[in-house]
């Protein structure tokens, strides 16, 4: 099974909390909720893929990003590596621009929303990170 490499992005606002969009329907692990990015490309640094697909993705330009943690995972029908990164500065107002459900949420609200599988340890990382 081919391994598709993710570049993530955890937005992080100290007033508004993390910023999440909930996956599309029609999409692998559809209408569950997510911490933006996507597929690094052929010949792109994760780093290039990060501030590509969150440009792309949610209109921001990344200006400050350091790496959280990577996470290996299979499913059943595909392999994933997510190079996760916590965005701590950027440039514009985060929205989705694929028209995806999308908001703002507390540390303490993440584990009460449907999270795929593999993002699990991303939230586990964000509560160590803050002490909880």
């Amino acid at each position: 099974m081919k391994q598709v490499w993710v570049a993530v992005g955890v937005i992080y606002d100290p007033l508004l909390g993390y910023f999440i969009c909930r996956r599309a329907t029609h999409q692998h692990q559809g209408g569950k909720w997510e911490f933006p990015g996507g597929k690094v490309e052929a010949g792109e640094t994760v780093q290039q893929a990060l501030k590509r697909e969150l440009q792309e993705e949610i209109g921001i330009d990344v200006s400050a990003a350091e790496p959280l943690l990577v996470i290996e995972h299979t499913y059943s029908d595909k392999a994933v590596k997510l190079d996760v990164w916590l965005v701590t500065a950027f440039n514009g107002t985060a929205q989705s621009l694929e028209g995806l459900e999308n908001r703002w949420v507390q540390l303490t609200e993440l584990d009460q929303l449907d999270f795929p599988e593999a993002n699990l340890p991303i939230i586990e990382a964000l509560k160590t990170r803050a002490g909880n």
